[in-house]
């Protein structure tokens, strides 16, 4: 059992590199050349960029399944989600976009969609290989809790109580597989009945679990054990991002490096329910204006790579507009803007990723949709 254990450990470790994966800026004559800015009213318009993307997404990274993994397609049989292979992750920010720009009527056939594809007894499968008509049988914590988020959410601005029913039965569900002892765990293994033994930070959705917590009535002491897991992540004053992964056995925190997309995410998180270090928003925006946000660290804030990314600087945005903080969300987007495919003749025209190789990831395009309607 501990060798089924380890197995499926370092799968998951596989997949939250993928989930993660820093991309290269695309080459020079890519970037965007037109503002988001009327110069002539000194608003901050980024509409066009919105409707490009979006556009990309549904027309050219979607199929009948959901959002594609990667705009080029493969076989779909390696041990990470690749190709047009679909995420319950990419189902979830797709549902939060549908809330956020309040079309009911999409984010219902998109809801329709996400329990076809990848609703499960024990939980919602994190991945589906349409080739293979394979589902896996793990999920993913921060995934179901985003789902979950998106139904709460739905059912507050679609004035629809048949969405916060829906939250409440998968909440609870969550709770069941996905939390022991008042910890919640990365992932829950159905076909082996079993779970991880840490908590990745940035899975941790505090936001969610707060919602949960007020709506059943269960999850309080979640919260709170969580939110502590957080703020003793927290690494320095000099280097304010956060430790990688707590691990329950030995009390511990463990990071070989510090991807930055999710130490933003845990920020975001915190940001979320009002629980952020200044020292981390101070630090966010002086690297995004001096535009040196770059993709990893060494705990001692030393970048590992030059390499920066749409997902960075599309949460750093998020973390902005959380924070009623317009200049970090200005700053942040005109930073993702550059990222943004603006060759018109190229198959990846309005989404984000490398027009040499036709590289888009789901992940990249829409966090940078959420990114411009949060």
């Amino acid at each position: 059992m501990k060798r089924v254990i380890l197995c499926i450990c370092i799968i998951l470790s596989l997949c939250l590199f993928v989930y993660y994966r820093e991309h290269k800026l695309p080459a020079q004559q890519n970037i965007a050349t037109n503002s988001s800015f009327d110069h002539n009213t000194g608003d901050f318009e980024p509409q066009k960029e919105l409707s490009y993307l979006y556009q990309f997404i549904i027309n050219k990274l979607s199929g009948s399944h959901g959002v594609f993994t990667n705009y080029q397609d493969t076989d779909q049989s390696a041990e990470v989600a690749t190709g047009h292979e679909v995420l319950s992750e990419s189902a979830g920010l797709l549902l939060r976009y549908y809330v956020l720009t309040n079309q009911q009527d999409a984010f219902e056939k998109e809801w329709i969609r996400t329990k076809q594809t990848y609703d499960r007894t024990n939980g919602f499968s994190y991945r589906y290989s349409p080739k293979l008509d394979k589902n896996y049988s793990v999920n993913a914590a921060v995934d179901d809790l985003r789902i979950i988020r998106a139904l709460y959410e739905a059912g507050s601005v679609f004035k629809n109580k048949h969405y916060v029913a829906d939250a409440d039965t998968y909440a609870k569900r969550f709770y069941k597989h996905n939390v022991k002892d008042n910890h919640v765990y990365d992932f829950y293994d159905n076909q082996y009945k079993i779970t991880n033994s840490f908590i990745t930070l940035c899975y941790i959705d505090l936001k969610t679990l707060q919602l949960i917590s007020d709506s059943t009535q269960v999850g309080e002491k979640t919260y709170i054990n969580m939110l502590d897991i957080i703020h003793n992540g927290y690494i320095s004053d000099r280097f304010p991002f956060y430790e990688t992964r707590y691990q329950y056995d030995s009390g511990s925190y463990n990071s070989d490096h510090i991807n930055t997309v999710e130490s933003l995410l845990t920020i975001l998180a915190l940001s979320e329910v009002k629980q952020q270090n200044p020292s981390s928003i101070s630090y966010l925006k002086e690297q995004v204006k001096q535009g040196k946000l770059f993709g990893q660290y060494t705990v001692e804030g030393v970048p590992t790579n030059d390499i920066q990314s749409t997902a960075i600087y599309a949460i750093a945005a998020m973390i902005g507009s959380e924070l009623d903080d317009r200049e970090l969300y200005e700053d942040s987007i005109q930073r993702m803007i550059q990222y943004q495919v603006q060759d018109l003749s190229s198959p990846l025209y309005g989404g984000f990723g490398d027009v040499d190789t036709l590289t888009a990831y789901s992940f990249d395009n829409l966090m940078a949709l959420l990114a411009f309607v949060y």
